[in-house]
């Protein structure tokens, strides 16, 4: 992106520095690697960053629509509603990629969007170590809205704990020391100081929740939930509580919103900077092209069930068609010069939503050279994986 910072980079990447880098980084985890981390950090330049901050920003503010109010109603399966549901996330994340724009700039184009956390905590840690090993430029940042590592961290505390003391705040997960995010947890306990709990070892009794620690009951008033509901039906976990009962509990991050922000909304935004989306049980036509267009569930996770290639076909072949959404494919331009070919990049805009509007705080990078993001299309590949984006 920045040709100088990139060369000079690169010019001064080695392999060895790049093992000492992870063992920095994994040592959270007692040197076990739970996913692949990128051998470089992105670079951006103001026009590009400037893009991406007006693109999420223009995406968020869709949420704040009648229109949004209206259709989000319907994207929560009724067996997994959760009472009490605040009026906006607390956590918010819009995803998207880099592509070309007609003149060949670089222009942000939306991928998916998710009322759920992600990893605050770690990103933290990315950039400390980031420093520690590489030089970054002078005046380069990861944060926006001229948040600091300590300024963000006092806003994440204030998200995640709210007035609570530290021991009545914990974060829920299921299996939380088995899941591939387990860093995050870990550092969310360094700075923040709560403790991660598994879904199955909460106790109810009435209305109240509680956990054990040292052998000690010790209540819940406040919950960070990581717990994704895919996952807990897929896994068949019995949860410690009912969900779905009155209980005396705060939710950081109200697990309703899991769904109200996901694909299910993508459909609803209109922008330069989002591909068209359909419901696939509102087409009345299939358009033209169908080689051009993806079709996803609407409730899945990590990319699961996604259909890169679509036929009138495949399209006639599903029964549940209100559980599927039609959207344009988006075409990643070559961005990061690494030492074999161009890697393709993919940000994640990190919000934090307190008042009446999201905080645009931090971001997430996710490189590929293969056909799609993700372990299972980069197989054998270097110089691709997760990172974080520097912005002047």
């Amino acid at each position: 992106m920045i040709a100088s910072v990139r060369e000079s980079f690169n010019k001064n990447y080695s392999d060895e520095r790049y093992q000492k880098y992870l063992s920095e980084i994994w040592n959270y985890t007692n040197g076990e690697f739970d996913f692949r981390i990128c051998e470089t950090p992105l670079f951006i330049d103001e026009e590009l960053s400037q893009k991406l901050q007006l693109a999420a920003n223009e995406i968020a503010s869709y949420l704040l629509t009648d229109e949004f109010k209206i259709k989000s109603q319907d994207a929560i399966p009724a067996n997994l509603s959760v009472p009490n549901e605040d009026s906006h996330p607390l956590f918010l994340q819009i995803d998207f990629a880099i592509c070309a724009d007609e003149n060949g700039k670089p222009i942000p184009k939306l991928i998916e969007l998710q009322g759920f956390p992600s990893l605050y905590a770690f990103q933290v840690l990315l950039d400390d170590i980031n420093r520690q090993f590489y030089e970054i430029p002078n005046g380069f940042t990861t944060y926006f809205n001229g948040f600091t590592k300590d300024s963000y961290l006092d806003l994440f505390k204030t998200a995640v704990v709210g007035k609570h003391s530290l021991e009545n705040v914990v974060l829920l997960e299921i299996e939380p020391w088995k899941q591939k995010t387990r860093i995050d947890f870990t550092l969310t306990k360094e700075y923040l100081g709560i403790e991660a709990v598994c879904i199955s070892e909460v106790i109810q009794r009435g209305r109240k929740l509680f956990y054990k620690k040292k052998g000690i009951e010790i209540p819940i008033h406040r919950i960070y939930n990581r717990v994704i509901f895919d996952e807990l039906l897929r896994k068949e976990v019995k949860p410690g509580f009912d969900f779905h009962s009155e209980l005396d509990v705060e939710w950081a991050g109200h697990p309703n919103w899991f769904f109200k922000i996901s694909k299910h909304t993508l459909p609803i935004i209109k922008s330069r900077f989002a591909p068209k989306c359909f419901y696939l049980n509102e087409l009345k036509e299939y358009p033209a092209e169908l080689n051009k267009f993806v079709l996803k569930p609407l409730y899945s996770f990590a990319g699961s069930g996604v259909k890169v290639e679509v036929s009138k076909e495949l399209l006639d072949s599903i029964t549940d068609r209100d559980n599927y959404i039609l959207q344009e494919k988006v075409e990643y331009m070559p961005l990061i010069k690494t030492p074999d070919e161009f890697s393709r990049a993919e940000v994640r805009m990190m919000f934090i939503w307190l008042d009446e509007k999201p905080l645009l705080v931090n971001n997430l990078l996710r490189t590929s050279k293969g056909k799609m993001m993700g372990v299972d299309f980069n197989k054998g590949k270097t110089w691709v994986g997760s990172n974080i984006v520097y912005h002047p």
